[in-house]
């Protein structure tokens, strides 16, 4: 028999191993079930903000109060989200080198 064999109660092992945080699970802003929250001063601009969501396709709950200051944070922050940065690897050793010398890159630029 194997020493990683369970020796125990299949219950309190089930238990465990459903109980924590579903660390895996993926919500993401501007879906139904997690909508971007925001208020606008008049008609007009919620148009505008409606428009704008049609045209990209995610889902805004738009709450139009005149007394209240326009909060327009968390459309901001989806809009301008950062661009993923891609660099060029570094050649290996026996790659010709990138400087158009002709060598290998172990025998001019590393």
């Amino acid at each position: 028999m194997s020493k990683l064999f369970f020796k125990g109660r299949i219950e309190t092992r089930q238990n465990h191993v459903l109980a924590g945080y579903n660390v895996n699970r993926d919500v993401k802003a501007g879906t139904e079930e997690a909508p971007i929250k925001v208020t606008v001063q008049n008609e007009t601009r919620k148009a505008e903000i409606e428009t704008l969501a049609e045209e990209q396709e995610f889902v805004v709950e738009i709450t139009v109060d005149a007394q209240q200051e326009e909060n327009t944070i968390e459309l901001d922050t989806f809009l301008n989200k950062p661009k993923t940065m891609t660099f060029e690897k570094t050649p290996n050793r026996n790659d010709p080198c990138s400087c158009g010398s002709g060598k290998k890159y172990k025998k001019c630029c590393a």
